[in-house]
């Protein structure tokens, strides 16, 4: 299993980054996947899953209506738009696997990435 994260940097608040993670060495397809972060000195948080084919997707409140979270099978690799960032989602952001249903908690991922910077400056 191999996921590698990209797309983090510096943003100024309101301003928009799109992560990807591209998968390899499992069937993506058949695969329910997540986001989680991890801001300094914090617990690891769930942000989002999606199901395996990209049809529905769940998120923490704290970013709803913001990001968006996708599922491209034909490519193997998951997008997060992360729309009118603000300061408090500086994070750490990891892909990984859900190896447990419901997927809404950091405890339900497996198998994260190295992890992508999300920097946003006030």
């Amino acid at each position: 299993v191999q996921l590698v994260e990209s797309g983090g940097g510096l943003v100024q608040s309101g301003g928009s980054l799109r992560l990807s993670c591209a998968a390899s060495g499992f069937n993506f397809g058949f695969t329910e996947m997540a986001w989680v972060r991890q801001a300094p000195g914090k617990a690891l948080e769930w942000v989002s899953s999606i199901s395996r084919d990209g049809a529905n997707a769940d998120y923490v409140d704290s970013v709803k209506g913001r990001f968006t979270m996708s599922k491209d099978n034909s490519k193997n690799t998951l997008y997060l738009q992360l729309n009118n960032l603000k300061p408090e989602d500086t994070a750490v952001y990891y892909c990984g696997r859900c190896f447990r249903l419901p997927c809404n908690a950091a405890v339900d991922v497996a198998h994260r990435g190295q992890g992508t910077q999300v920097t946003v400056s006030s």
